[in-house]
């Protein structure tokens, strides 16, 4: 009698181990089955000898491959750095399938942490944080914060909000109650759990500006009515909250002022400027300017605001903070409504109080961002779709969900 020990390790090697365990059953039986005529003993047993001999190779064929699933899904992951108990925080990213919350998850989670990611995905991707999913610290839950959330976490980093003019001028609606019942529901679990929250509030806040540089002190100039308003006044009303529950209920804030950012899995189409400009590059199209290009924005590469927001997050400072940077044809189109002429940070508070400011230089983060781009746009074409970069526009007719 041959014993036979096989050890299965994987969730996704569950197939594997089924076809082991089902060959040593077969092994056991034509090995342990008795012969009742004599006449037949010699034919049996060597009818015997080629199944187990088959069957043994199987076994062992199955079992490399088990070994080669093992180790790529060992590999799977980026490296991840070990967190005490004490030192591990359970944090929850709203908006973290997007943009900048898909680049906060990967710092966060390769610093060790345990992450609950939660998007509805109107602008966030599921391919941005796939990389993640099956490891033990991380959650991805398809969920939107208009809706309350009930779950225990330490941190809260709340991001979730259509960012670029087309998104957030595209259902106005929903892009005010994701900003003010979403914030009021993420700001009620804080007060709940005892949990710090991280409001990812914007540079909009301080609309056509009439002061420059613009320092957290300046109470802006913005259109409460405009096309724009649903996204600039959703984010004040945001910040508004957010103070009312630090003083009333004892909740700890934190308000980033987010500027122009950029970087890879930025929509290609989201009507900014880095992204219209790379876009109509690299598509040999002209490149697109609204008015007389004489407006001005300051801007930082994604990696830069994610250890900015890291670093206000465990930071003592309450109060809010400005986090940023500073051959085609070329068409000038109509001026957008509200479009602020001038955008030109003061982050002085942001140097002092944080010790940030941003590192990596303008030519390098835009040549990583064309990089990611011409991918994006390869791999489009492979599929017959090419995108466009979009202007902004006002929804059409009712919209469907509120």
């Amino acid at each position: 009698m041959m014993d036979i020990v096989l050890i299965s390790c994987g969730k996704n090697l569950l197939m594997s181990q089924y076809f082991l365990s089902l060959s040593v059953c077969l092994i056991i039986f034509l090995r342990n089955r008795s012969i009742q005529e004599n006449g037949d003993v010699k034919i049996e047993q060597k009818i015997d000898e080629v199944s187990f001999g088959k069957i043994f190779a199987i076994c062992c064929t199955l079992m490399v491959l088990k070994s080669h699933s093992l180790k790529t899904f060992s590999q799977k992951y980026p490296p991840v750095k070990f967190l005490s108990e004490k030192d591990r925080k359970r944090i929850l990213i709203t908006g973290g399938a997007g943009f900048v919350g898909s680049h906060l998850t990967d710092k966060l989670m390769m610093d060790g942490h345990e992450l609950t990611v939660v998007d509805n995905f109107f602008t966030g991707r599921k391919r941005n944080v796939e990389h993640w999913i099956g490891h033990e610290n991380f959650e991805l839950i398809n969920h939107d914060v208009v809706e309350p959330l009930y779950i225990e976490v330490d941190q809260i980093y709340h991001l979730a909000s259509p960012a670029s003019p087309p998104n957030y001028m595209y259902n106005p609606i929903k892009t005010l109650k994701t900003n003010t019942i979403g914030t009021l529901n993420m700001l009620g679990l804080a007060k709940r759990v005892g949990a710090r929250l991280l409001l990812a509030s914007t540079s909009e806040v301080y609309g056509d500006p009439e002061v420059h540089p613009q320092n957290e002190d300046y109470w802006g100039h913005v259109n409460p009515i405009g096309p724009r308003a649903c996204y600039d006044e959703g984010k004040r009303v945001a910040e508004t909250m957010c103070y009312a529950y630090m003083k009333q209920e004892g909740v700890e804030v934190r308000v980033a002022r987010i500027f122009n950012t950029f970087g890879s899995r930025m929509h290609m189409n989201d009507g900014r400027v880095v992204s219209n400009f790379i876009l109509q590059a690299l598509q040999g199209e002209p490149l697109t300017v609204y008015g007389t290009g004489s407006q001005t924005r300051a801007f930082q590469y994604v990696s830069d605001l994610v250890n900015g927001l890291v670093l206000l997050m465990n930071s003592n400072i309450s109060s809010p903070v400005n986090l940023v940077m500073s051959r085609s044809q070329i068409q000038f189109l109509s001026e957008a409504q509200d479009d602020p002429q001038r955008r030109r940070p003061d982050i002085r508070k942001a140097k002092m109080m944080l010790g940030w400011e941003p590192v990596v230089p303008l030519e390098e983060g835009l040549n990583k961002t064309i990089q990611y781009f011409s991918r994006e746009l390869e791999h489009q074409a492979n599929n017959q779709y090419i995108p466009k970069p979009k202007a902004a526009r006002m929804k059409k007719g009712r919209p469907r969900h509120n």
